[in-house]
């Protein structure tokens, strides 16, 4: 990736400023931040896609390679103190956005992972209702036996909605500890660079 590229995709011209660099990225962030498309997964990969690019060609605006084409210079990142703390500076702020990100999915899970719970409960009522009114409804004489019937294939929905919604369930709570491992790693990264 050259300058121009990099201004390109962050839909800036060549005689952009640091400053200018800098709102267009924060600007652009907010946009294609892949969190904001939690709940269309083919969406969120894109994003996630073109916010790897918008990180890669900030990256590369803010780094002294550009910085030393841009003015001819020769002076590397590692011997500029301050560049070496604007660069842990960017990076804890990537942590904390990547925080917040984990955050964000981890409450959207849990509310989907509450709504399934609610699911359970019903599908456990269905299946324990279904099933005594079909017992009772069975053992009796003439019309009840239809009802016996109706009866039985609500408490067996009641079944299929008890396994089908436990299994999601399941499947959440293990997205869930993968976000709570990925935070912990990125908190423990953060505690080693302080």
């Amino acid at each position: 990736m050259n300058r121009i590229e990099a201004l390109r995709l962050l839909g800036l011209d060549e005689d952009a400023t640091d400053q200018d660099i800098k709102i267009a990225y924060k600007e652009t962030v907010q946009i294609l931040h892949p969190d904001r498309f939690a709940s269309n997964k083919k969406l969120q990969e894109r994003a996630t896609e073109q916010f790897k690019n918008l990180q890669e060609a900030y990256e590369y605006l803010t780094s002294s390679a550009a910085r030393k084409s841009r003015r001819g210079g020769t002076s590397s990142m590692d011997d500029d103190p301050a560049s070496r703390r604007a660069s842990a500076r960017y990076q804890h702020q990537q942590a904390e956005a990547r925080l917040a990100g984990i955050q964000a999915a981890r409450t959207q899970l849990v509310k989907q992972r509450d709504a399934l719970l609610d699911e359970r409960r019903n599908a456990l009522i269905m299946m324990v209702v279904g099933g005594i009114v079909a017992f009772i409804a069975i053992r009796r004489p003439g019309a009840f036996k239809a009802i016996g019937g109706i009866a039985s294939a609500a408490a067996i929905w009641g079944v299929v909605s008890l396994l089908s919604s436990q299994r999601n369930i399941n499947t959440l709570n293990d997205h869930i500890a993968e976000l709570r491992a990925e935070e912990k790693a990125i908190l423990d990264e953060l505690d080693g660079a302080e």
